[in-house]
């Protein structure tokens, strides 16, 4: 049985990968290590914590002497490094948690995962790494080949983590992958994020913030294709390239409003209050996920709207789970971010 470190697995994505592999019965004891800061929630792992495959371990990537611990007690052979700070809105409020924990946690983690052998060390990354591109140009998109450009805080430091990546696989020989992947929507996205903002929001009756003129393109990947990525480029990819993951949907901001709206029968008029527009706010992400296709044999299932209104469908049925999440220190993030602009 193979045994793999999933960093950062009560985190959105972390946790819908764990979810997914152990409902596959795949043959794999899997530790799970998050911190669980704000958007770190145990609840997104609830239901599993009786199976014998799955052991949650409360604590930081920083934590050296934890790490080395982990690998001495469970011969960990293989990390999926998820484990990060995300959102780029914060880190325009303050770019130090991301640089922690994003440069130097994925650093203390390579340096653990060199120190004790590795057979493969996954990390998961964003196309945010490179920059933006052109809105009347629809037939470029970003290719393995791009070239690094953050324009926020948040992309810097995940493009500071991934030549670090780079560099242990030069360096050190360490049989290392990149994923870079757009944005993921599904189950148990934690509420700061535009889907499950926008569809927590109409169902509390508040309005919708929409930043600038709405216009904003982004390519949108269902988090189960994310996940059947990753396992194929963990099984699959060869050690020290890159692959990009996208869902093939460029859509506006403004269309994915809109979409959200008629889903759960709300007008624009009262429901949308246009917000000041964040600083750099890139204009278009898209993703060429040809290489991932040829290499491995991968696609996305999921076609956007049926996982758009399963997505909807899934906060519908689970307010508690949100309701819990929106309260105390987020809503004063969220008065910081949103209502003062």
């Amino acid at each position: 049985m193979r045994t793999i470190l999933i960093t950062g697995a009560a985190g959105f994505i972390g946790s819908n990968f764990v979810r997914i592999l152990l409902r596959r019965g795949e043959p794999v004891r899997l530790i799970a290590l998050d911190k669980l800061t704000y958007c770190g929630n145990l609840a997104n792992l609830s239901d599993l914590v009786d199976n014998t495959r799955l052991i949650f371990i409360r604590g930081d990537i920083c934590d050296a002497k934890l790490l080395s611990d982990l690998w001495q007690q469970y011969s960990i052979r293989e990390v999926v490094h998820f484990a990060a700070e995300s959102h780029v809105d914060r880190s325009i409020l303050d770019s130090g948690p991301f640089i922690q924990t994003n440069v130097v946690g994925t650093q203390i983690l390579l340096d653990t995962a060199r120190a004790n052998g590795i057979d493969r060390y996954l990390q998961i990354s964003t196309d945010e790494v490179y920059g933006s591109l052109p809105e009347d140009r629809p037939d470029i998109k970003f290719t393995e080949q791009t070239p690094l450009a953050p324009n926020s805080p948040y992309s810097a430091s995940k493009a500071a983590a991934d030549c670090l990546v780079r560099a242990y696989f030069h360096t050190f020989h360490m049989p290392v992958l990149i994923t870079r992947c757009s944005n993921n929507y599904g189950p148990y996205h934690f509420p700061e994020k535009m889907i499950p903002l926008f569809v927590t929001n109409l169902l509390e009756g508040k309005k919708v913030p929409l930043y600038g003129d709405g216009l904003n393109i982004r390519d949108w990947l269902y988090v189960e294709d994310h996940c059947d990525a990753l396992w194929a480029v963990l099984n699959n990819g060869a050690p020290g390239e890159t692959y990009n993951i996208g869902g093939n949907n460029e859509i506006t901001n403004r269309q994915i409003t809109e979409l959200i709206l008629r889903a759960l029968n709300k007008s624009w008029d009262e429901s949308v209050q246009y917000v000041k527009d964040r600083p750099g706010h890139d204009r278009r992400y898209a993703i060429d996920a040809s290489k991932i296709h040829r290499d491995l044999n991968w696609t996305p299932k999921h076609r956007f709207e049926d996982a758009l209104k399963t997505t909807i469908q899934w906060y519908v049925e689970n307010e508690p789970w949100w309701r819990s999440i929106k309260t105390g220190e987020y809503l004063k993030y969220y008065e910081t971010q949103y209502l003062r602009r």
